[in-house]
């Protein structure tokens, strides 16, 4: 069979490693990046020309000219924030011409965002610590068959008569909202013109850029520890968020990917609530909170921070099939000393290098630690392997050893230059 240059990007913690910059450094030569899960939950903040952008919905690849960007069929789309991040982008001197949205993609209504905020504080001390967003509600209409898709942005009539419905069936949740369905399609219709003439079969267009031989970009949202099979259920996500979500979010062949990049930072961090072995609640992981400026693109709630957490990446590997390692934020790392990264863990006096699927037993893992020497200089100007220091090097191999995994990028800044390619041919098309 022949080798096609599809590559997916996946996170291999909770999110927030880092995609959105590496999915941007490996979009430089991409004829197409598409994202294949999520929604507007999604934060990747990516640094080009010396400027800070914020992306949402939009793929990380909409900052090249010639990029055709696409919004896969496994995402959920909320055409308002959409419409706003699209003039967002063009107030900045960029276009979204090439931007062309999946009909089959599941569409956000702002009941969805109104059910998520009830739901959560109905949960009271259980809460789950979702972004409002409307995620979860949507992927249940998916679930249930009832769920709106971007095609039916175009029939006015038949958009009306689902949102009726929703409105009559979810009456309960939405008493306090005042929504009616006049007052959702007064904001949806204008945008729907605006977005209908990229709205396709987006499955196609990849079928066919995969068969010329086309670059391809797969990126992912979330980490693989928020994935709703795999993660930490329940505090996840309601998508795939693993290698496997990439083929069933775009309509691509499972075979048409020949490398998978899993983005690792250098430490770990998560966002909300659930369990999180290695957290660290002393002034190592406050110095990693600000020093790393760990709080959430999409909520701006500071992220919780910890070592980093060898039996977590095990998982994740195996789970997404990772080929490479892209390992991003190193330079917070500059001036900790000793380093730790837990190798195994201790449950109940006994030992394990398993990752739980119970969160409740996770919530029990003691890490047990490797001790590394720390380095001091500053590495943001490095640009080779060979140009860090020695102790930082000892840390990337003994990623690499324990993981068997190649690490073939390395971040140590925010800028998109502050990034060494150490195996340009498994990161570079």
């Amino acid at each position: 069979m022949a080798k096609y240059n599809v590559r997916v990007i996946t996170g291999a913690q909770w999110g927030d490693e880092g995609k959105g910059k590496v999915t941007h450094f490996m979009a430089k030569k991409a004829d197409a990046v598409a994202r294949f899960a999520g929604g507007c939950n999604a934060g990747h903040t990516i640094i080009f020309d010396g400027r800070k952008y914020k992306l949402h919905h939009l793929p990380s690849g909409i900052f090249m000219e010639n990029c055709i960007n696409i919004l896969g069929n496994g995402m959920v789309i909320d055409p308002i924030i959409l419409d706003g991040e699209i003039t967002s982008l063009e107030q900045s001197g960029f276009s979204a011409k090439n931007l062309k949205i999946s009909d089959r993609a599941h569409i956000i209504m702002p009941y969805h965002r109104c059910i998520d905020s009830k739901q959560e504080t109905n949960r009271q001390g259980s809460k789950l610590g979702t972004t409002g967003r409307g995620i979860g509600p949507v992927y249940t209409d998916k679930a249930s068959r009832t769920g709106i898709r971007a095609a039916d942005l175009l029939d006015p009539v038949l958009l009306k008569e689902k949102i009726e419905f929703h409105l009559r069936e979810k009456s309960a949740l939405l008493s306090e909202s005042g929504l009616t369905a006049d007052s959702i399609l007064e904001q949806i219709l204008p945008i729907a013109a605006k977005l209908k003439p990229g709205i396709t079969d987006t499955s196609l267009i990849l079928h066919n850029l995969m068969k010329e031989g086309k670059n391809i970009l797969l990126e992912g949202a979330q980490g693989a520890l928020l994935d709703i099979d795999f993660g930490t259920y329940p505090y996840v996500t309601s998508s795939s968020a693993i290698s496997g979500g990439a083929p069933s979010g775009t309509g691509l062949p499972p075979w048409s990917i020949s490398t998978i990049v899993g983005i690792v930072k250098a430490y770990t961090t998560r966002i909300g609530t659930g369990p999180f072995p290695t957290e660290l609640a002393d002034d190592t992981g406050k110095r990693l909170l600000e020093t790393g400026a760990e709080y959430g693109t999409t909520t701006g709630r500071p992220r919780r921070c910890g070592w980093l957490d060898l039996p977590l990446l095990a998982f994740a590997s195996r789970i997404n099939g990772l080929t490479d390692i892209a390992l991003t934020k190193l330079d917070v790392l500059t001036g900790i000393n000793p380093l730790k990264i837990a190798v195994k863990y201790k449950i109940d006096g006994i030992e394990t290098d398993n990752f739980p699927a119970d969160s409740r037993m996770v919530d029990k893992c003691e890490p047990v630690y490797a001790q590394l020497e720390g380095w001091q200089e500053d590495i943001s100007g490095c640009k080779s392997k060979s140009e860090l220091p020695e102790n930082a090097r000892k840390y990337i191999e003994f990623i690499e050893k324990n993981l068997e995994i190649p690490v073939s990028l390395i971040s140590v800044g925010a800028d998109h230059d502050q990034t060494i390619i150490v195996h340009p041919e498994k990161i570079l098309f």
